[in-house]
C-alpha cells in the first residue's frame, strides 16, 4: 500500500485529487493539509510515502517546504502538483529536489502513474518536462532575469501580476506589508523595471501568469 499525503490550500482541489487517486487499490490517502503548519502536524501521526505538494501555499511556498522536508523527512518522496506552466516551474522544482511535477489541469489518471513512478524511486517527467530537461543539459541557454529571483520574490512577482494588492499578498503569504514591499523592491531592481504595470507585462511575456 502506498501512503499519500495531500498538501494544497484549496479544499475543493484536494478533494478532487483524493477522489482520483484512491481509485487505485494500492493507494491510501493518510492525511491532508492546507498549509505548512498543518502539514507538519499531519506528518507527526500519518504515514507518508509520497507527498503531493502544491507550489503556492499560505506563508511558505511549496519549494520552501520541499527544502525543509529534505532535512526533516528525507525519506518522503515529493511530487509537485500545480496549475503553473511546466516550462516555467517544472525544472525549478526538479532541481530543488522534487521527484516529479504534474499539472493539475492534465489527465487526472497521470497522477496515479506519477505516484507509482516516484514510489519506485524514479523521477516522474512528462514528455514536455523531459524535453526541457534534455535541452537544458545539452545546450546552454541564457538565464531569464526572473530565474535569479528567490522563491519569495517570484511569488511576489506572480501575485502582483495577477492583480493582487500588497496588503492582500501580505495576508496570503502571512507576512507584513513592509516585508512584501521589500520583496517588490528587490524584484523591480533585479528585473530592472519601474512599476507594477511593467512587472505585469514582464510576467505575461514570460508566461508566469
Amino acid at each position: 500500500m502506498i501512503h499519500v499525503v495531500l498538501c494544497d490550500d484549496h479544499a475543493v482541489l484536494r478533494r478532487g485529487i483524493r477522489d482520483t487517486i484512491i481509485e487505485s487499490p494500492d493507494i491510501e490517502v493518510t492525511g491532508e493539509a492546507g498549509s505548512y503548519p498543518e502539514l507538519r502536524e499531519v506528518l507527526r501521526h500519518a504515514r507518508c510515502d509520497v507527498l503531493l505538494l502544491d507550489l503556492q501555499l499560505p506563508g511558505r511556498s511549496g519549494l520552501e517546504v520541499l527544502a525543509t522536508l529534505k532535512d526533516t523527512d528525507p525519506q518522503i518522496r515529493v511530487l509537485i502538483v500545480s496549475m503553473y506552466p511546466e516550462d516555467q516551474y517544472a525544472l525549478r522544482a526538479i532541481r530543488a529536489g522534487a521527484q516529479g511535477y504534474a499539472n493539475k489541469a492534465g489527465d487526472p489518471l497521470q497522477l496515479i502513474e506519477a505516484i507509482h513512478t516516484v514510489m519506485q524511486g524514479r523521477k516522474y517527467l512528462t514528455p514536455q518536462v523531459a524535453q526541457l530537461l534534455a535541452d537544458s543539459l545539452s545546450q546552454p541557454v541564457s538565464e531569464a532575469p526572473h530565474e535569479q529571483l528567490s522563491e519569495r520574490e517570484l511569488q511576489t512577482l506572480v501575485k502582483i501580476a495577477s492583480g493582487r494588492r500588497l496588503s492582500d499578498i501580505a495576508e496570503e503569504l502571512m507576512l507584513s506589508p513592509k516585508t512584501v514591499s521589500v520583496y517588490r523592491a528587490r524584484v523591480l531592481q533585479k528585473l530592472q523595471l519601474s512599476n507594477n504595470a511593467e512587472l505585469t507585462v514582464y510576467a505575461i511575456r514570460n508566461q508566469l501568469v
